[in-house]
């Protein structure tokens, strides 16, 4: 769901202008909302990655680690625990919490399931490598 704009990129060689991306309370309003990504950031030319996820009620997202991005992770409705290797900490509606690269984490939504945003640094793309570029990944000696 995108919020009606009027902060689009001017002509071309200008500075590009703020927008409004998404009314996540006209989102939350339909009440049914699917599980998965509600939104995502796709505007080209972003440095950043940012999505809203619904998680339905004991939904869960793994425990996993991520190695190389640090998240921010901001609840804007229901609940969910955050499992963490020292222990479960509790997210509830305008809950802002950090996530380090390198940690583990998992979410369990709550009763009422949970919606949140997630905001970090974007992925850079796959690349198509010319031949024999992928030589320097490989262990040595294979």
């Amino acid at each position: 769901m995108t919020a009606e704009d009027h902060g689009s990129p001017g002509p071309a060689g200008d500075a590009p202008l703020p927008r409004i991306l998404c009314d996540t309370a006209g989102l939350l309003a339909s009440g049914d909302a699917p599980a998965g990504a509600l939104w995502k950031l796709a505007e080209p030319g972003r440095q950043l990655d940012a999505n809203v996820v619904r998680i339905p009620p004991a939904g869960r997202v793994g425990t996993h680690t991520e190695p190389d991005l640090d998240v921010l992770l901001l609840v804007l409705a229901g609940e969910a625990a955050l499992i963490c290797a020292d222990g479960r900490r509790s997210l509830r509606e305008g809950v802002l919490t950090w996530l380090p690269h390198g940690s583990a984490r998992g979410i369990v939504a709550g009763a009422e399931g949970v919606t949140y945003l997630t905001v970090h640094r974007r992925r850079p793309g796959m690349r198509i490598q010319p031949p024999g570029a992928a030589a320097g990944f490989r262990p040595e000696g294979a």
